[in-house]
């Protein structure tokens, strides 16, 4: 009777040990079925904020001199930018940077040999952020009308921003996600299978670049600022069963 039992304990373990090792080789061959791809989110837009700046000096003999001058080519610059429709509060005039001016003369040797006074540099930058961004790009251009007044200004690039870049990652990872589901059901259909469930997804890199520019890509990500209309671009990549 015992050894009867032996036998069939010895049998039943045998028979599990296969199916385990069954269930084992289907799984691995499971984990293999798989399909990676990548999707590709483009979105063309239009800055929706723009910052520019620009400045101007004066020079004095006294502090008191140049103040007085570069208070004048403030007040002028503030006037015509709010012709221009400009609103007041959207301007910003920076501290007042002041450096003392010298006439410099050198021995042969390159030592300094003499320095005069020749009174103060005052500088000034003004700041302007604003949404009427065509209106902002168009001043940025003609604000060498002042130099008709007698006002060297200098104006630097306007930088260009977008406000609602959540919203616009958020829609084009849905769209690289997208994307990259329609390539995998392409490829397997050309396999003669189909997909199956989603286990993996990694976001690639937000990267932002002038539009219609052969501006390059970055492994870190590009946030362009100089151009008004960009392209947004993300990858979506993916890991399907099969």
């Amino acid at each position: 009777m015992k050894k009867h039992t032996g036998t069939l304990l010895f049998c039943l373990t045998g028979i599990i040990s296969i199916l385990l090792l069954t269930h084992a080789f289907k799984n691995r061959n499971k984990s293999n079925d798989m399909i990676n791809v990548t999707g590709l989110g483009k979105k063309d837009f239009k800055s929706d904020l723009v910052v520019w700046s620009g400045n101007f000096e004066k020079r004095g003999f006294t502090l008191e001199q140049a103040s007085a001058l570069l208070n004048t080519e403030k007040e002028a610059i503030q006037k015509y930018l709010t012709s221009k429709g400009v609103k007041k509060e959207q301007i910003v005039f920076l501290a007042v940077d002041i450096r003392k001016d010298f006439d410099k003369t050198y021995f042969e040797n390159g030592n300094l040999k003499e320095e005069v006074f020749r009174g103060y540099i005052l500088n000034q930058t003004v700041r302007i952020e604003s949404n009427e961004v065509d209106k902002i790009e168009a001043i940025s251009r003609s604000i060498t009308e002042l130099a008709k007044e007698g006002i060297s200004f200098y104006s630097y690039s306007p930088q260009y921003y977008y406000t609602k870049l959540s919203e616009l990652k958020i829609e084009m990872v849905a769209a690289a996600t997208e994307d990259a589901r329609i390539r995998a059901e392409q490829i397997a259909k050309n396999a003669n299978t189909e997909i199956g469930e989603l286990r993996y997804a990694k976001m690639g890199i937000f990267q932002i670049i002038a539009q219609n520019s052969n501006e390059d890509l970055s492994w870190g990500g590009n946030f362009n600022t100089s151009s008004m209309m960009k392209t947004a671009t993300i990858t979506m990549k993916l890991q399907f069963g099969l």
